[in-house]
């Protein structure tokens, strides 16, 4: 079942921009949602929903940045786009480093706006199915016993089974039971698929 379209966030205390944005953005197919400043973008912003947001820099009250540094704080991750109405390398420099997408200096260019949403999308995505996959190992992971995250630490350590025996002061025949356990909980038939596995995890 296919879940919620991405959605365009956009965040300008100019409506005049607003529109010419929801205007752009809409011709080229995307879902838009239009807010006129921070508070109100972050009441009514849903991290469910795939997208990005694109944030006007300088909004009054609470700015672009505080934005970028409420979603950090909390556990929504959405790709940022900042629009500001000058040239200020300081500024990029702090929103690129904080993991915006881009940077862009108003009029924006529709090409260039276009573009960083397209990557913004794409890096959601991405995110998200890692997000995914994450949850998914660690559901597995909470079916283990002890002795068998044991087992499977030292087989993704590329351990044989009697040096497993060893280690854990057993028999090499109770080992291959835990190990066959484990292996079946995990849903892995292969040690390489499951060392794959816990990669992605600790990536």
């Amino acid at each position: 079942m296919a879940g919620p379209a991405p959605t365009v966030y956009l965040v300008d205390d100019d409506d005049r921009v607003l529109r010419a944005l929801k205007r752009l953005l809409s011709s080229d197919g995307h879902s838009v949602a239009c807010y006129s400043n921070a508070e109100e973008f972050l009441l009514h912003h849903d991290p469910e929903v795939p997208g990005c947001a694109v944030l006007d820099l300088g909004l009054p009250g609470m700015d672009g940045f505080g934005i970028q540094d409420a979603l950090a704080s909390g556990t929504a991750q959405r790709p940022l786009i900042f629009l500001t109405g000058r040239g200020d390398i300081p500024a990029s420099v702090r929103a690129m480093k904080a993991g915006a997408v881009d940077f862009l200096t108003k009029p924006v260019e529709r090409s260039a706006l276009l573009a960083a949403v397209a990557q913004a999308l794409v890096r959601d995505k991405e995110m998200r199915q890692n997000g995914e996959q994450r949850s998914s190992l660690e559901q597995r992971l909470s079916k283990l016993t002890p002795r068998e995250r044991e087992v499977l630490t030292l087989v993704v350590a590329g351990r044989l089974n009697k040096q497993i025996a060893g280690e854990l002061g057993t028999v090499e025949k109770t080992i291959k039971v835990h190990r066959g356990r484990m292996m079946n909980k995990m849903g892995v038939r292969t040690v390489a698929d499951l060392v794959r596995l816990v990669a992605r995890q600790q990536g």
